[in-house]
This record gives structure tokens, C-alpha cells and sequence, in this order.
């Protein structure tokens, strides 16, 4: 992913995202998950409750993918551009 992992892109995208998002969810809340669903399949307003786990799913899916895909900055590229940014203002 580069650029585009902030974006909503195609059906792929999203369709990574969902199942990023829902691999997160089962991972970390498989218990409270099962409950949920037990109390979803119980109310009236059960299409808009799924339309608004989507797109949580959707948001869930972003950080997962954020959290592991993200490249930290090169640790000596830092050290060279804080030495410059230190010779530049005449520091030692």
C-alpha cells in the first residue's frame, strides 16, 4: 500500500479493509462480539446497525492496515537531517 491506503479505493481496497477490520475484531473481541450479535438479531433497526458496522469495520480495517503496514523512518536518515538542521544554526 502506498499513497492510496488513506483513499477508499475500488471494491479491493475495500474489501481488504472489511476483512483486515473483521480479522482485528475476531482476534481481539471474539467474546463480546458473539454477545453483540446475539443483541443485533433481537432489534427492529438491524439494517441500519449493519450498515454502521461496516463502516466501522471499514475504519477498524484502515488502522490495522496502518499499524502494520507503516515503514518507520530510516534511523540514519534521521541522524544525518538533525546533524545538518544542528550545522545550519551553528550548534556542534
Amino acid at each position: 500500500m502506498t499513497q492510496e491506503a488513506g483513499r477508499c479505493g475500488g471494491l479491493d481496497s475495500q474489501a481488504l479493509l472489511l476483512a483486515a477490520g473483521l480479522a482485528d475484531l475476531a482476534v481481539s473481541t471474539v467474546g463480546s462480539a458473539l454477545g453483540t450479535v446475539r443483541g443485533l438479531l433481537r432489534r427492529s433497526d438491524a439494517a441500519e446497525l449493519a450498515a454502521e458496522a461496516e463502516h466501522e469495520l471499514v475504519a477498524r480495517g484502515r488502522l490495522v492496515l496502518a499499524r502494520y503496514t507503516a515503514v518507520p523512518p530510516a534511523h540514519l536518515e534521521i541522524l544525518a537531517q538533525r546533524a545538518l538542521a544542528r550545522k545550519a544554526t551553528g550548534g556542534v
